[in-house]
């Protein structure tokens, strides 16, 4: 079942290694199949050495495990949230790497000032608010996706592909594996270069108008970075 999109999720989690933003078993990466309403992710606990395309778990959009030995991530009702959520995307992607999750342990948005975070992000990456005692005693991995929801009020997640959730880590997303776990990547590199500028120039500002040239020149009915059909 779904065997093409269990290699391309065992792929994209084994790439946030090869990428320096795991260790351990820290992460996760799933996919939605949208016709048929099937989620593949990656199983609970389970180290990346030697992960293999039948670990992974084949899940409904209720968290029924469709097909699978082994449990799936306890992420899984976060990635859930963000489908139901967010209709565009194909593919969600949780990791603790290091500059990201720092930005998301201060609480605090990585603000656009440079064009490599505009590339990719047009608004600054935002974060979270914190839980409430509530939200984190009852189905915390849910109100986690509830949370993140509820911050993108005003928001494009097409445009924006990711969030930092408040004292826990990042969330990225794409149309496929590949690219949330793409995004992924991106976000921890903007991270670290956000907090290094900030550290030169704590006064530093962004020009507006490059902010928009280097995210439309790549998105949107007008992109042209890139080749045809490419």
């Amino acid at each position: 079942m779904l065997e093409k999109l269990k290699q391309e999720v065992l792929q994209a989690n084994l790439n946030l290694v090869t990428h320096g933003l795991v260790i351990f078993t820290w992460g996760n990466v799933s996919a939605i199949d949208r016709t048929e309403g099937l989620i593949v992710i990656k199983p609970s606990g389970i180290s990346y050495n030697g992960m293999k395309e039948e670990d992974m778990v084949v899940l409904d959009l209720e968290g029924k495990v469709v097909e699978g030995a082994l449990k799936p991530s306890t992420d899984a009702p976060t990635h859930i949230k963000l489908y139901k959520s967010f209709p565009n995307i194909g593919s969600v992607s949780h990791t603790h790497s290091t500059y990201a999750t720092a930005w998301a342990q201060a609480g605090k948005d990585i603000p656009n000032i440079g064009t490599t975070h505009s590339d990719y992000f047009k608004d600054n990456i935002p974060c979270t608010r914190p839980m409430t005692p509530e939200e984190i005693e009852s189905g915390y991995e849910h109100e986690t996706g509830k949370v993140i929801v509820e911050r993108f009020e005003g928001l494009n997640p097409d445009f924006t592909p990711g969030v930092l959730v408040n004292n826990h880590g990042s969330f990225t997303w794409g149309c496929n594996a590949h690219q949330a776990m793409h995004n992924a990547v991106v976000l921890e590199q903007v991270a670290k270069m956000a907090f290094i500028a900030f550290m030169i120039n704590p006064e530093l500002k962004m020009n507006e108008e490059l902010i928009k040239k280097h995210f439309y020149r790549k998105h949107g009915e007008g992109a042209y970075y890139g080749q045809d059909g490419i």
